[in-house]
């Protein structure tokens, strides 16, 4: 499966700067729909965050998703890769 790769930053109340990637199927294009997912991840963390709009998520490439990203995927529409203070 083809994703795209949704490059986001998102402060959080503590001063850091949350670094995270939101991988959505290639086909889906409707920014609304990726914000979203990126909008639910946040609400699952602990501590606060600021908006997330299209300044702080941008499609960064595609890539072809490993077994385990696509089974989430298909189960759950999208799939986040923490990379920085995002715990």
């Amino acid at each position: 499966m083809q994703v795209s790769v949704w490059d986001t930053y998102v402060p959080r109340e503590d001063g850091k700067l949350m670094h995270f990637d939101i991988l959505v199927p290639s086909t889906l294009t409707d920014t609304s729909v990726i914000f979203g997912f990126g909008k639910t991840y946040l609400q699952s963390k602990s501590f606060k965050t600021g908006e997330l709009s299209s300044k702080e998520c941008r499609f960064c490439h595609m890539e072809h998703a490993p077994t385990q990203v696509e089974e989430q995927i298909q189960s759950d529409g999208y799939y986040i890769i923490e990379m920085e203070n995002c715990s």
